[in-house]
């Protein structure tokens, strides 16, 4: 939905099953136009699409492209943003960490989100700047020397060539979008600040992206701050403690533009108790990976999933987060509550000033939520969220 100043508000459709051009279609075709019809009856919807690498690859078809073309114009919608972070399969098998496979190490990861760039500046309106969310480099216990991480910034770079020459000939921009995570080598907001500045932003940098481009330095430095920027998922800030407003003056002082906020919450337990496993066993699922940040006596501690800080106990002086994406119309949770406050005031924020031109509901857990925080169907549930949204920024939902 076009909000005016305040950006283009959608949901992610990594929300629904779809691998495959048929399954995206399908989703299209059955369950978009059902949240459109509750939210924007009467005018254009944008749409956050999730693609595969297979689907992807499969759209480079001319007919196939057009077919989603024409899918899309049919039910009044419109693509303004692609989550390019799971590679393959999202739903209905393990995902765990596979999900950060491949990386911005392998050059199937840069072919991969090439090939979104390319389809996304054939799908964007007029006038809109596209963004493509992305794993945040890697995992971190992946990433065990200095090559590891000159492999990931020459990939970004070669990608924000890319896009340079995208929009050279289109007259088109895509930022790639990459998306801080617990445990991730981007994992906090001052790690990200760190690595673009060192980096992706750095002289080296600059004079790589000028030598492939044929831009002046000046131009290429321009070049690499306008393509490159975060997604800010903003369960994840929560689940890391992050001070909302910190957060986002660290981004601002950095240069670093905010591509697009992912508009979530996670589980919050302020008193975690002896016995965490008694609440939080019901959300360890098998499919996705759920990181737990403690702040407790002895500081920040960080697991890599809910099963394993459930096996190192608890306690009352300690407080969990955890990277379970939960509804934002959702606050009481019995046991627990969920970071929607965080969510909250970065939306407040964003009502006094924008700071994204791109806003994303991205609740893609429906399928594991334990039954008593489901809504009867997924439509009504993706619904409730955005209208939830369109409260906290004083609009009319």
């Amino acid at each position: 939905m076009n909000l005016g100043d305040l950006g283009h508000l959608t949901y992610c459709t990594n929300i629904h099953r779809g691998e495959t051009c048929d399954e995206v279609e399908r989703a299209l075709r059955r369950h978009v136009p059902a949240v459109k019809a509750r939210v924007a009856p009467d005018r254009p919807f944008g749409v956050g699409l999730r693609l595969s690498a297979a689907a992807a690859a499969a759209l480079a078809d001319p007919e196939r492209f057009a077919g989603l073309q024409a899918l899309l114009d049919r039910h009044g919608l419109y693509v303004f943003t692609i989550n390019g972070f799971p590679y393959g399969p999202f739903h209905g098998q393990p995902v765990k960490e596979t999900v950060y496979r491949p990386d911005w190490r392998d050059d199937a990861r840069l072919v991969y989100t090439d090939a979104l760039a390319d389809l996304l500046v054939r799908l964007l309106p007029p006038g809109l700047t596209g963004s493509i969310s992305s794993v945040p480099g890697s995992f971190k216990p992946w990433i065990t020397a200095p090559d590891d991480v000159e492999a990931m910034v020459e990939r970004l770079v070669r990608h924000a060539g890319h896009l340079v020459r995208l929009r050279d000939e289109t007259g088109r921009t895509v930022v790639l979008a990459l998306e801080p995570e617990p445990c991730c080598f981007l994992e906090t907001v001052a790690e990200t600040a760190a690595f673009f500045h060192e980096h992706l932003f750095a002289p080296a940098a600059v004079s790589r992206l000028a030598a492939t481009t044929g831009l002046g330095r000046g131009e290429a430095e321009e070049a690499l701050r306008r393509h490159l920027g975060v997604c800010l998922d903003l369960c994840h800030a929560a689940v890391e403690f992050e001070d909302p407003d910190m957060m986002l003056d660290t981004l601002h002082a950095a240069g670093i533009p905010i591509a697009k906020i992912q508009l979530t919450a996670g589980l919050m337990l302020p008193d975690v108790g002896p016995e965490p496993a008694a609440v939080l066993r019901p959300f360890a699922d098998a499919v996705y990976l759920h990181q737990v940040v403690e702040r407790g006596p002895a500081g920040i501690r960080r697991f890599t999933d809910l099963d394993a800080a459930i096996a190192a106990g608890g306690g009352h002086d300690r407080e969990w987060r955890v990277h379970f994406h939960v509804p934002l119309f959702l606050n009481d949770l019995g046991a627990f509550g969920s970071t929607r406050y965080f969510t909250a005031a970065v939306l407040a924020r964003h009502r006094r000033r924008p700071l994204s031109p791109h806003l994303e509901v991205e609740t893609y857990t429906w399928e594991v939520l334990p039954e008593a925080q489901r809504t009867p169907d997924v439509a009504t549930g993706i619904a409730r969220e955005l209208a939830w949204v369109m409260r906290q920024l004083a609009l009319a939902a």
